[in-house]
């Protein structure tokens, strides 16, 4: 008994109002919190990631994510620019 109710709570749980089922599409996540373009000019004056960071007020992090979707190279040792 207790599993026909259960089967049902999830049935109903998954279906949404219109009566279709969810995808994984409709699931878009969190939006950006950062221009991503941004990142590609300051990089292209120079600038480190923690310059960036700081410049943005964004985690070295989401700059390092950014570049690395973007495909950006990482140069060790690059000087920020005055």
């Amino acid at each position: 008994m207790l599993g026909v109710f259960a089967e049902l709570k999830t049935n109903l749980r998954r279906e949404t109002p219109d009566g279709r089922y969810p995808s994984r599409q409709d699931y878009k996540g969190r939006p950006g919190s950062f221009d991503a373009a941004k990142i590609d000019k300051l990089r292209s004056q120079g600038l480190g990631a923690s310059a960036i960071a700081r410049q943005l007020g964004i985690a070295m992090a989401s700059v390092y994510r950014a570049m690395k979707e973007r495909k950006i190279k990482r140069v060790a040792g690059v000087a920020p620019v005055s």
